[in-house]
């Protein structure tokens, strides 16, 4: 368990008997359909990327969104190597919500690679809220191997760059100069590698932050993962720009808007290729193939 302290065990328990009672009175969470289970046994490397689950404490309907949404992820553990959770796991940055979280995807089995989001981190100093963070994803992978909001991980000899703010932001991030100037020497190293890098932010990038984006298409084969938006699958999803692929992630927790769909419980199962990188389009809270907005992406 995440949560150690007495009192905050007896605040989840009170929490549990009120989940209790109101899915009792509401129904509890749809299982999601077995059906169409996630199969990337022939990929170099594969794995799941979701964002803005924003678990509350308060907000029942969100919460009962993400049971049946990481259920799916749970049933198909072992046949994708890595969750990237790309920020906004929490809606307040509490710890009983970290934990609600824990409970609900700690059995995926494969490497957990998350990323702080706005909410994850704003109501409290900069250092009690990154702590927590690092915490949740130490526990979850059985290791201390995040000890900064930035930092990278090799799956299956692909590298994950992760970037997270280095203050505390109520809705931006805010990456330094130490950080970019970390990015591109990170990239650097893989250069000429002639694989694909993740580089996973929260936020996507604004058009006027001239220097992560000149740093981000310097090199061949970048990848930009991101959330932020709430925007469902469609004509925001993904662009190519200044020579880099940016993806934006549609809400895992909450229902989308501006998409073509816009249901909760959405994300990306991605494979990758020799040559190629699919990311294959997916309701996790149905268990179901969303095709119609899948992607398929050349390693240059």
């Amino acid at each position: 368990m995440l949560i150690t302290a007495l009192y905050q065990k007896v605040s989840m328990k009170i929490f549990a008997l009120l989940l209790s009672l109101f899915y009792a009175a509401n129904g509890a969470a749809a299982a999601p359909s077995t059906a169409a289970p996630i199969k990337s046994e022939q990929a170099n490397m594969s794995f799941v990327a979701i964002a803005d689950s924003q678990v509350s404490t308060y907000l029942f309907s969100r919460y009962k969104t993400f049971v049946s949404a990481a259920q799916d992820i749970v049933n198909n553990a072992g046949s994708f190597d890595a969750l990237c959770f790309v920020g906004d796991i929490a809606e307040n940055g509490l710890a009983e919500e970290f934990q609600l979280v824990y409970d609900g995807i700690k059995d995926a089995d494969c490497r957990f690679i998350t990323v702080t989001g706005n909410h994850d981190i704003r109501l409290r100093s900069y250092k009690q809220s990154s702590k927590r963070f690092a915490d949740f994803t130490n526990a979850l992978n059985g290791d201390e191997a995040m000890e900064k909001m930035h930092y990278t991980q090799v799956v299956n000899g692909y590298k994950f760059i992760v970037l997270g703010s280095d203050r505390t932001e109520f809705e931006e991030a805010y990456l330094s100069p130490e950080q970019l100037a970390w990015l591109d020497s990170e990239l650097a190293a893989e250069s000429g590698s002639g694989k694909p890098v993740f580089v996973l932010c929260h936020q996507p990038l604004a058009y006027t932050h001239g220097l992560p984006r000149a740093i981000l298409g310097k090199y061949e084969n970048v990848f930009l993962i991101s959330g932020h938006e709430h925007t469902g699958f469609g004509q925001y999803t993904y662009q190519e720009i200044d020579g880099f692929y940016s993806i934006n992630l549609p809400s895992f927790g909450i229902t989308n808007k501006d998409g073509e769909y816009n249901d909760p419980g959405t994300g990306y199962v991605v494979e990758v290729y020799d040559d190629t990188v699919v990311f294959k389009a997916r309701d996790f809270g149905k268990g179901i193939w969303l095709p119609d907005y899948d992607l398929a992406l050349p390693i240059k």
